[in-house]
């Protein structure tokens, strides 16, 4: 996935079709749109097959089951229309190696979750966030989920990180800044809430590219 804006926009909803008319309005000043459980199981995968004309779909359902079924969900997203998967790294090498394995056969990517944005994440995630990142490397997974109001963590998942790109939620809501994240060692912000809870997503989306420094004349 290219990285032009720095923006990745969140499509977190159930309205499918407002989901889509945002990403259209702001589609120049996005490099993806994700989505996630609400919005597909309210519509169906189909909408990830009509956000994708649009722009890619990376579809952020933090895979964390058994192999063979991993194998079955990366396939059936892929096959709808996604350009990259998010998984979870601390269900071990085996489950990880299945999503990297489909991505490879549809020419997708995967994105491994080293570290997460809400409170709670450091009583399970952060104490083993550095395996996940060696992990995620040695299976040559295309990057990693880290969050981007803690900037500390972030830090140390970019320094290990690797050729890996480090995607970066938290902006906003939940109290990152989309410059800082970058200079902390994102690559590119997730936002979500900022930009679709705003009365004016394309003036909120704007406004984070401009932050980030990539705003397109």
């Amino acid at each position: 996935m290219q990285k032009n804006t720095g923006l990745i926009f969140a499509a977190d909803l159930e309205d499918g079709r407002r989901a889509i008319n945002i990403t259209n309005e702001i589609s120049d000043l996005i490099d993806a749109v994700k989505v996630n459980y609400p919005i597909i199981l309210s519509n169906g995968l189909q909408i990830v097959e009509e956000l994708s004309r649009t722009k890619e779909v990376i579809a952020d359902l933090k895979i964390a089951d058994v192999p063979h079924i991993n194998r079955k969900i990366c396939k059936n997203v892929f096959e709808a229309g996604a350009s990259a998967i998010i998984c979870h790294g601390f269900t071990g090498r085996n489950s990880i190696e299945a999503c990297v394995e489909i991505a490879n056969q549809m020419y997708g990517d995967v994105y491994v979750v080293a570290e997460m944005s809400h409170p709670d994440a450091e009583r399970f995630i952060h104490p083993v966030s550095q395996e996940i990142v060696e992990l995620a490397s040695q299976l040559r997974a295309n990057g990693l989920i880290a969050p981007a109001n803690d900037l500390k963590r972030l830090n140390t998942v970019s320094e290990l990180a690797g050729d890996m790109r480090i995607l970066s939620p938290g902006v906003g809501v939940q109290g990152g800044g989309a410059s800082t994240a970058i200079n902390a060692g994102a690559d590119q912000v997730i936002v979500g809430r900022s930009i679709y809870d705003s009365r004016e997503p394309r003036q909120a989306a704007s406004e984070i590219v401009e932050d980030i420094g990539y705003i397109q004349q």
